[in-house]
């Protein structure tokens, strides 16, 4: 199969492999422009992925790893000193994602090794899916011979949990998780043929209700007896510490020339800042020098129930009217009239205790279910202004405003995504807009500080547990310390941080990529280079990819085919 590509150097030529999955390269022009591989890369990355989805699969990671290895060697094919600088930045970025995902799979594949005796069942349930994903025949009486001899050796290792069958507190999370989709898996499967295939159903029906409930005694077990939590408890917070070789590894792909303990010793820095800033604050509010009391007068100023959606919406417009007023950013006006609300229900809080933004924004307020304590922590934690140096963040020129140009400039990058990028920027805002006296009271700084300090203590907890140096409960005891959270927020926090939806970096991103974006800014706008607004706008133009790449196309740095971090954003 040939695709033609048409630019401003004629006709190239990409010939699909479908072997491998990647696109390659037959007549390279003077621009080099990779938009159409890399396109084209995503959609067979996606038809993989949908291909090979059973979890825990020696298949699934030999064959995406194949053809990773597949589009890093397309690539050298390319003659990378005739490229244009975006075609250079985005020949990076796609060599440097590969890598990366290779990276994650090889170490997928240690932490099942270092687990295997503790789920020795696993191989014999994902083989299962995978011959049934690939279409092959079933035999219904040997199947339900296997998943009867699959629920007796789950059984025969329950009963030994806590003897011989032994583990560490974070491995058994792990197992447990593993079980999960495992059982996942197993019902896939079953699903497939059960009720189609008469004579499947009449076998297997039965053995496969016994494996499914082995499995599900065996991760409660496991949970029990190994980590330490009720079987039951899908709030516990355990997370799993990845080591400090593991974070070193995310660094690099993430594009952060740092080590751990120099990230949590600038973290410790910004602290300290904003420490003697809230100080300033408490003296201002006749406080002395106790920045508590101070926050504990601005937890109180919050808005009766019902009152919560209209003053969100109030100062998502003052927002917006300040950065009109300092000509800061181009707001197209579809962006400012999209833009929406939600609530947030009371399960969710327990995650996500503050605001999610995007095109909609996820409003937190307690709910007439609540328990009188919640409601009054939710009201506190949501108060007025922390809530004013929230909305600004969330809608724009935060998450809402990245999205909308997302969708419109350089779509194609969109995978190669960092929380640098998208967190960084919002953050960064909030750094910027401090600068230009955004916030004009006592009460407006002290509610921007308590969000600046909670972001510089992500960076020392989330790094600080995987490093083993912290556990979940030392994490929330430090946001209730040093940051003056509602314990049952910060619990949220950390829960959010631990519980596998977001990345080891993700929690240290906020400030670390916002302090990426003002030193870019610093480059750019206080040489006289561009005008605020032309870097804003130029910085979302890029789409979410490393911040050290979009200063490097930005400021015009020479980038080489093998290039890694190098940019020392702080000093």
């Amino acid at each position: 199969m040939t695709l033609r590509h048409k630019n401003g150097t004629g006709a190239q030529r990409f010939k699909l492999g479908y072997a491998g999955g990647v696109v390659t390269e037959s007549a390279s022009g003077k621009e080099g422009e990779l938009r159409p591989t890399i396109e084209q890369f995503w959609a067979d990355q996606g038809n993989l992925q949908r291909v090979y989805v059973v979890r825990h699969s020696a298949i699934r990671r030999d064959r995406l790893t194949a053809f990773y290895r597949e589009t890093l060697e397309s690539l050298r094919a390319w003659d990378f000193a005739s490229m244009g600088a975006a075609g250079q930045a985005d020949y990076v970025l796609l060599r440097n994602y590969c890598e990366k995902q290779i990276s994650l799979l090889e170490n997928e594949a240690k932490d099942q090794a270092r687990f295997v005796k503790l789920i020795p069942f696993a191989r014999e349930i994902t083989d299962l899916e995978e011959a049934r994903r690939r279409m092959g025949p079933v035999d219904p009486e040997k199947s339900a011979a296997a998943l009867n001899t699959l629920a007796e050796k789950i059984k025969e290792l329950t009963s030994a949990v806590g003897d011989t069958v032994k583990g560490e507190k974070f491995e058994g999370n792990q197992v447990a998780l593993a079980v999960k989709d495992l059982r996942e898996s197993l019902k896939a499967w079953f699903g497939f043929f059960n009720g189609y295939d008469p004579l499947f159903t009449w076998w297997c029906e039965e053995p496969y209700k016994a494996a499914d409930k082995a499995l599900e005694g065996y991760a409660g077990t496991i949970k029990e007896k190994i980590v330490g939590v009720k079987p039951d408890d899908e709030n516990a917070i355990v997370g799993n510490p990845i080591g400090r070789e593991a974070l070193m590894d995310h660094l690099r792909y993430e594009m952060i020339p740092y080590t751990p303990e120099e990230l949590i010793e600038i973290g410790d820095q910004e602290y300290a800042w904003c420490l003697d800033e809230a100080k300033g604050v408490a003296q201002a509010l006749g406080y002395g020098d106790d920045w508590r009391k101070a926050l504990e007068y601005v937890k109180e100023l919050h808005v009766e129930p019902g009152r919560q959606p209209q003053m969100i919406r109030e100062l998502a417009l003052e927002a917006i009217a300040f950065l009109k007023e300092h000509d800061l950013l181009t707001i197209p006006p579809l962006a400012e009239e999209s833009w929406r609300m939600d609530m947030m229900s009371p399960e969710r809080q327990l995650v996500n205790p503050f605001f999610l933004g995007g095109e909609a924004i996820m409003v937190s307020y307690p709910t007439n279910t609540m328990s009188h304590e919640a409601k009054r922590m939710s009201m506190r934690g949501n108060n007025r202004y922390f809530a004013r140096a929230t909305v600004q963040h969330e809608v724009i020129p935060g998450h809402h405003m990245q999205g909308f140009m997302l969708a419109r400039h350089k779509a194609y990058r969109r995978g190669f995504g960092t929380p640098f990028w998208i967190e960084g920027w919002a953050l960064y805002w909030e750094m910027l807009l401090w600068d230009l006296g955004f916030p004009r009271t006592p009460e407006e700084r002290m509610g921007m500080l308590f969000w600046r300090m909670h972001r510089c203590v992500r960076i020392q907890f989330s790094l600080r547990f995987h490093l083993g140096e912290l556990t979940p409960e030392e994490c929330i005891d430090m946001l209730v310390e040093r940051v003056g959270h509602e314990r049952a927020n910060a619990e949220g926090e950390v829960r959010r941080s631990f519980n596998g939806s977001y990345p080891p970096l993700y929690q240290a991103a906020y400030m670390l990529g916002g302090l990426q974006v003002r030193a870019l800014r610093g480059e750019l706008v206080d040489s006289g280079r561009m005008t605020n607004l032309e870097f804003h706008d130029a910085f979302l133009r890029e789409n979410n990819i490393p911040i050290e790449m979009v200063r490097a196309i930005l400021v015009g740095e020479k980038l080489t085919a093998d290039y890694s971090t190098t940019w020392r954003f702080r000093g």
